[in-house]
């Protein structure tokens, strides 16, 4: 064992040590953060200069009532069609309406000077839909019609709260937004892990190989002890890299979000926490509330970091050990491509079950994905934030770790014939056959 423990600092303090490591550590959780606000930012710079267009309304019916914002502005014109498009130039278009546009819808012609987008032409033909209905509306001769038509307006928000959890009154609600979004962020997160970290000890081992190090350490430890020890090795590195970005992402957001929302926000959530009916936090948006209660929520976010560490470090040596054999059994990263195929499929595979998996985590499908250790990282992690029974956590990471050990077993035989194999490419037939040689 003490080699072995050798062989784990010497891979932990050479990746470690690198500045790539310190920059991605130190980078990731900026980068998860600027990936949730980046929509917002985008939408908030993405827009244009304010386009004008001339509407030529023949019937008499659209051009008082379409409303100008921002980016659009309607500047009704009188003059005919072909004299204001080839007069109009400055403008960005020219809207042409029917004489009979309220019995033939499709008498609408734009005539733009330039690209048009499709947010520009729903933002036109979604007012002209509005006045239109209004329109025909009137024909029933029902007086105050548009204040009827406001009152009865109703918008429905709903709290969901799990019953098979708490049957209490001051049980705080779930937020399937957020569960949602973790879900695909966690998922994702671990389909990165088992890809890089797994590819990382596969390129390793073909380095050493190449350049006959591995010939020289054998000499002093055995070639299981060695593949162990790098995985290991390899696998301290990430568990280090999960716990730092935990302890950055609780840190900050502990720190900078209750500074960044407003005081009702922050209240309201506290509320919704304490189990308090949404409606007693004034107008603000219950799916908000519960969400910015989910994340402020220690007990729910240090759930969700040590099921990512179990499930990383698990997955992580399940695949690294398959990996190491691929590494050990071919002399450059070309030749591991087609004995790669069949380890990455699985972690494909898993990746286009969580797309399913978050759209109904109880069925059937999300359970056994879940629970078969190739696919159970990616899909559990992304099942864990609907807060799924323990029991099947516990299987699926028992089933994992149990694999693991199996799978380390069949890839150290690989591993020990591999790494004094030069010049030839095995095929998988040649793999098995070292699989069943006695030693």
């Amino acid at each position: 064992m003490s080699n072995v423990f050798l062989i784990i600092r010497r891979e932990f303090n050479e990746r470690v040590r690198k500045k790539t490591f310190i920059i991605t550590t130190l980078l990731m959780p900026l980068l998860m953060i600027g990936l949730m606000v980046a929509p917002a930012l985008i939408m908030e710079f993405s827009r244009g200069e304010t386009k004008t267009i001339a509407v030529i309304d023949d019937s008499g019916l659209v051009a008082a009532a379409l409303e100008s914002d921002d980016e659009l502005v309607f500047e009704p014109v009188d003059l005919p069609v072909e004299q204001a498009r080839r007069e109009l130039t400055d403008r960005f278009g020219v809207l042409h309406i029917g004489a009979q546009v309220l019995a033939r819808p499709s008498s609408v012609r734009f005539y733009a000077n330039s690209s048009s987008s499709l947010t520009l032409e729903s933002n036109i033909t979604g007012q002209i839909e509005r006045i239109l209905e209004a329109e025909k509306l009137k024909s029933y001769h029902i007086e105050n019609l548009s204040q009827i038509l406001d009152e009865v307006k109703t918008s429905v928000s709903m709290q969901v709260f799990r019953n098979d959890k708490s049957q209490e009154e001051e049980s705080q609600a779930q937020s399937s937004v957020v569960a949602t979004v973790l879900g695909y962020l966690l998922g994702f997160l671990l389909y990165m892990f088992l890809l890089i970290y797994g590819s990382m000890v596969m390129q390793s081992v073909i380095e050493e190989k190449n350049s006959r190090v591995l010939e020289v350490m054998v000499s002093s430890v055995r070639p299981f002890d060695l593949m162990l020890g790098k995985i290991l090795g390899v696998a301290s590195v990430a568990v280090v890299q999960v716990l730092l970005w935990g302890v950055l992402i609780c840190g900050v957001g502990g720190a900078v979000l209750p500074h960044l929302m407003p005081e009702e926000v922050m209240a309201g959530a506290e509320a919704v926490q304490a189990g308090m009916p949404v409606a007693a936090s004034g107008d603000l948006d219950p799916e908000m509330l519960q969400a910015v209660a989910a994340v402020t929520d220690m007990g729910y976010v240090v759930k969700i970091f040590v099921c990512l560490l179990l499930f990383v470090f698990g997955g992580y040596l399940l695949y690294s050990a398959m990996f190491a054999a691929v590494g050990s059994a071919v002399d450059n990263v070309q030749d591991a491509s087609q004995l790669q195929l069949p380890i990455t499929l699985p972690i494909i595979l898993a990746l286009m079950a969580m797309l399913a998996v978050v759209k109904d985590p109880d069925s059937q499908l999300a359970f056994w994905f879940s629970i078969v250790p190739f696919t159970s990282p990616v899909v559990m992690m992304a099942r864990i934030p609907y807060d799924i029974a323990w029991w099947e956590i516990g299987l699926s990471l028992a089933l994992l770790y149990a694999s693991f050990v199996g799978m380390v077993w069949l890839a150290a035989k690989i591993y020990r014939v591999g790494i004094f194999m030069y010049g030839k490419k095995p095929t998988l037939k040649e793999l098995c056959k070292w699989i069943r040689y006695r030693y």
